[in-house]
């Protein structure tokens, strides 16, 4: 019995799938390049630059990183919004949205 327990966690650390929210993405920078492009607006920015685009990323020339934590831990008549404006997500009494609940923490950013 106890080699099924060994191939059940072998499976299991093998498995390629993502066992975690990845939060970054990274991009090769050629040498000597001055500006790069955010690929999703398209907008032009000097290298060594920080910028946070519409999707929420906070972005430089090499990578963007998710600018926000989604919320975890919170109670089950509570609901969590993304406001878009803000870049967060708000957390809030299912039946009353002027009611904010306490989260017990977040995942990304």
């Amino acid at each position: 019995m106890a080699s099924w327990k060994y191939l059940a966690l072998a499976l299991l650390l093998c498995d390629p799938s993502p066992h975690s929210n990845a939060s970054c993405f990274f991009r090769h920078m050629d040498p000597g390049i001055t500006h790069c492009q955010d690929t999703m607006d398209k907008t032009w920015h000097a290298v060594g630059s920080m910028w946070r685009n519409s999707y929420c990323l906070d972005c430089s020339c090499s990578g963007c990183c998710q600018g926000y934590a989604t919320p975890v831990g919170f109670p089950h008549d509570c609901v969590s919004v993304f406001d878009p404006e803000a870049c967060e997500y708000i957390v809030h009494k299912r039946d009353d949205p002027s009611v904010i609940c306490r989260t017990m923490g977040g995942v990304g950013k």
